[in-house]
This record gives C-alpha cells, structure tokens and sequence, in this order.
C-alpha cells in the first residue's frame, strides 16, 4: 500500500511540477534511462538528446502521471516514443529497422549490475553482445527491459503498449533466438 501513496505523491508533485521533485527522479533514473536509449537507438549523440527530451517531457507531461502504475515504466513508455518519433520523421521504417543503419554494434553501459551485465562480464562477453546486436531491434528491446532494467512483463506490455501475450512471445522469441546464436557462434 505505501508504494501506491508513494505513487500517488510523485504524481501530484509532477502536477505541481516540483523542480526538487524533478531533480530526485533525474537523480535516481539517469543511469537507467540512457542506458536504455543508447541500447535502443545504437548511438550515443542521439541517445543524449533523446535522454533531454525525455526529462522535458515528464516536465511537461508530469499531469498525465496518475500514479497507478510504476514510474519508471511512464518514463520508459515516453522514451520509447521519442525513438519512434525521432524515426518516423527520418524515414517511415519499422522499430526492428532502427539499428540496423547504424555501423557502430552497440555497446551496453556499465552502469551498476543487473542480470545481462552479469552475463555481459563472463569471459564470453564479446560472443554474447554480438549474438545481441544480431537480434532484431524488437527482440533485444524486449530482453534489456526485462533482463537488465528487471521490469515484471505486465510493465514490459505497458512501455510497449502491446498485449502480455505479445510480451510472452517476443521474449520467448528473443531468448529461443539468442540461443540459437550463441550456440552457432560456439560451435
């Protein structure tokens, strides 16, 4: 129950717009954030933009924070958005084509330790990022929110806006497929 008063205190310091309060979830996301978007986007100039933008529009949109669901999932979603949109007005493609036109493989941060820096660690790192990059956009993304920012499926669906069945599927996909790489780049 305290986590949902919580929720409901951020959102009405987000309507209040509370600078303090706006610096207290910069402070406590920051790390989180950027390395979603750098994952996400492949590059890190956007990424930082995208990263300003974000904030800007929780700022701006802080009045539609209700405070039924987690915070961090809200900010995800409008990260998510922003990547979309930044996109869409380059050149109409499909999310799994965002990452495919830059030349740089991306590069998780080491940024505090979570399920897939772990695995990132062990000595098979360099096979296990580039079996990552090989996946789809649509796949890796499923795996670093659940994987390394830890967020439950039902959030997963939220951020993306799709069904938990769809969640289930693309996260069954994405491990079944990285598997499949890894295996092949052992043998």
């Amino acid at each position: 129950m305290l986590a949902e008063e919580d929720r409901r205190a951020l959102a009405r310091g987000l309507r209040r717009r509370d600078p303090d309060l706006l610096d207290a979830l910069i402070v406590r996301y920051q790390y989180r954030l950027f390395r979603y978007l750098i994952y996400i986007c492949g590059n890190r100039e956007t990424a930082e933009d995208l990263f300003q933008e974000t904030w800007v529009r929780v700022l701006d949109r802080g009045h539609q924070y209700d405070g039924k669901s987690k915070f961090e999932t809200w900010l995800f979603s409008i990260a998510r958005h922003l990547v979309i949109d930044l996109h869409r007005r380059k050149r109409p493609q499909s999310l799994d084509a965002l990452t495919e036109a830059e030349e740089n493989p991306i590069q998780l941060l080491a940024v505090g330790p979570s399920a897939l820096d772990l695995a990132a660690a062990s000595e098979e790192q360099a096979g296990l990022l580039e079996s990552l990059n090989q996946l789809p956009v649509i796949l890796r993304e499923v795996l670093l929110l659940r994987f390394q920012e830890d967020l439950k499926l039902e959030e997963i669906a939220a951020v993306l806006g799709v069904p938990m069945g769809t969640v289930k599927s693309r996260l069954y996909r994405a491990l079944e497929q990285l598997r499949e790489l890894i295996e092949r780049a052992n043998l």
